[in-house]
């Protein structure tokens, strides 16, 4: 009789060690998802705050600027519904005007473009390095939320649902590190 109660204690205990770890997993995840999407928000605004200079600086042709500038203020000023759209929408503005390595090359010409050339290609891609690893966050807690354990349990506790950032992040031609990728 004691040594079935003991291995009952011991089952029990081991459960309850299996389920603690699985939910400081959960947590670590959430965390980690958090950190990620401080991350790609800091590198969107980065790249917004850079095309937004960069088209007020008077070293692009006006239409060009124009078209950067409306399209780095709405993504800066895009609700979170809509952020996705917004921030798309400014990466189809910078292949527009970029596309082609002569419209950098002409960039890089006038005084202070060569800087801003540069600051302008690091912030173009470091937003789908810092997307890609939102994204592969949100997919390890996902499938860890999708264990039957965990929901049985209900060890994800109050927090949502994880989403990935889905947008167009592709970097304009010109702008990228391997020119044809």
């Amino acid at each position: 009789m004691t040594v079935t109660l003991i291995w009952i204690v011991v089952a029990l205990v081991a459960i309850g060690v299996y389920l603690s770890w699985t939910a400081g997993r959960l947590d670590r995840l959430h965390s980690r998802i958090d950190a990620a999407r401080a991350a790609l928000d800091a590198q969107l605004l980065r790249r917004a705050s850079v095309t937004q200079e960069l088209a007020t600086s008077g070293v692009l042709d006006p239409a060009a600027s124009i078209v950067l500038y409306e399209a780095a203020h709405a993504a800066r000023q895009a609700e979170e519904d809509h952020r996705e759209v917004a921030e798309s929408e400014l990466s189809t503005a910078l292949r527009a005007v970029f596309g082609e390595p002569a419209q950098v090359e002409a960039v890089k010409e006038v005084p202070g473009g060569e800087d801003a050339a540069v600051e302008l290609a690091a912030a173009v891609r470091r937003v789908p390095m810092a997307r890609r690893f939102h994204n592969d966050s949100v997919r390890a807690a996902r499938a860890l939320r999708r264990h039957r354990t965990v929901r049985l349990f209900r060890l994800a506790g109050h927090a949502p649902f994880p989403l990935a950032f889905e947008m167009d992040d592709a970097p304009p031609v010109a702008l990228a590190d391997r020119p044809g990728t």
